[in-house]
């Protein structure tokens, strides 16, 4: 969320830069209105109370039941009236500003180039090289299909469509590249693992951003009665590891603060219908590894190329071509500033698909958790708010969809990368 004393103080320049983004909210020239109807509510209902203190102050002084006193109480309850109306308006004005704020996008980085579609990202580098292959590359659901590491049939039976049943191989492959992630964040990158609950209460989605823009794209745990739970399933990992210190004043010297969680992610893809309706790309359920960091206003903007490079390095180690873009005003997430998305080669779709998207929200996340930190040296300093940063490292599925479709051979196997063999019991190939 944005701060109000900053738009209100520099609307010109917020409005322009939501322009970019092509999302001025319905009702934002109304700021600077709502924002004076705040304050002179405020300060009109201060005065109506001092009033009333005084005229309490002097019934004392004026004979008991006399006409003078009689006529001050009823001047005392008059100006409680106003007093109590001002304060309504007050609360009217703050719900309709604290509305607009909340429906209204981050400010995009001066680096971000304009845009309206991912037609208008920028490639900033690529790893490796396409994999050079003397057939016709097949997609991930035929071979893992054929290899019996997929299965969509009976998933679909016991769930319905989006969703996957892994066998054998398949599985373990899952698995594995979940403990490498971890393990290579925590060991080469100095993350502290962290394993939070798959269910959020609506403020914990509403301090990331999720709540109420994105409300179709959630599972909501249904329930009547006392069996009623105000909970939603969580769409990533990010949500309750951001929220871990939410309403809390960090102290300096404990930052920056750098977790890495895995977690299933539920997504009912509500704006996507159509899209990738076979295979793991797009579903309902799926795992993730992700990286949140919880930084130094001055430190964020290196941390962004830090995580990134976290993120990378997992497909460095796992052999695996893709290429970094960076993301145009019209292609970024609400709550981003400035957003790489990490795109993996897939030979059977002849394309590069998003495996991770690593983004800087600046100290927007952080004004709706209530994340702050006090700065080292004086323990009477202000409490500032907090940069927060999040990045898949990565999406299990998709790593599993890459690996399938770069490491597949002529006779339909699947050679297993060197640096999962230890994790999938030496195993080096699979096969039907």
């Amino acid at each position: 969320m944005l701060d109000l004393r900053f738009v209100v103080e520099h609307l010109d320049e917020v409005r322009a830069s939501l322009s970019r983004r092509g999302a001025v909210p319905p009702g934002f020239d109304r700021i600077t209105e709502l924002a004076l109807s705040r304050r002179e509510a405020i300060l009109a209902g201060e005065a109506r109370k001092r009033a009333v203190n005084e005229a309490s102050a002097g019934f004392a002084k004026l004979p008991k039941g006399s006409p003078e006193q009689l006529a001050a109480r009823a001047a005392s309850r008059a100006l409680g009236e106003e007093a109590a109306a001002f304060e309504r308006a007050q609360k009217a004005a703050e719900a309709e500003l604290e509305d607009l704020l909340l429906r209204m996008p981050n400010m995009a980085d001066p680096s971000v180039p304009d845009g309206e579609s991912a037609e208008q990202n920028v490639e900033v580098r690529r790893w490796g090289e396409k994999p050079s292959m003397a057939f016709a590359p097949k997609e991930h659901f035929d071979l893992g299909e054929a290899l019996g590491i997929l299965d969509f049939e009976r998933a679909s039976k016991l769930s319905g469509p989006r969703f996957s049943v892994l066998w054998g191989a398949g599985a373990a492959m899952e698995r594995a590249l979940v403990q490498f992630m971890l393990d290579t964040h925590v060991h080469d990158h100095g993350y502290t693992e962290v394993y939070p609950p798959f269910m959020v209460k609506a403020e914990a989605l509403r301090g990331t951003g999720n709540l109420p823009k994105f409300e179709a794209d959630l599972f909501k745990i249904a329930g009547e009665g006392e069996r009623a739970h105000d909970l939603y399933l969580i769409p990533t990992a990010e949500v309750p590891v951001t929220n871990l210190h939410a309403g809390e004043i960090l102290d300096d010297a404990t930052l920056p603060r750098r977790y890495v969680a895995f977690t299933p992610c539920f997504r009912s893809e509500a704006g996507s219908a159509g899209r990738d309706t076979r295979g793991l790309i797009r579903q309902h359920q799926f795992d993730k590894v992700e990286v949140v960091h919880l930084e130094r206003p001055e430190e964020s903007e290196a941390a962004h190329e830090r995580l990134t490079g976290a993120a990378e390095s997992i497909l460095q180690r796992l052999g695996l071509h893709y290429r970094v873009v960076l993301l145009c005003t019209g292609d970024m997430s609400v709550n981003s500033r400035k957003t790489y998305d990490i795109e993996v080669w897939l030979p059977g779709q002849n394309a590069y698909r998003e495996i991770s998207s690593c983004s800087n929200f600046g100290d927007f996340q952080a004004r709706r958790a209530g994340l702050k930190y006090r700065p080292a040296g004086d323990s009477k300093a202000k409490p500032r708010l907090l940069h927060t940063l999040n990045g898949s490292a990565l999406a299990v599925g998709r790593t599993l969809v890459a690996i399938i479709e770069q490491y597949q051979q002529a006779d339909g196997s699947v050679v297993v990368p060197e640096v999962l063999r230890p994790y999938m019991r030496g195993l080096e190939r699979i096969t039907r």
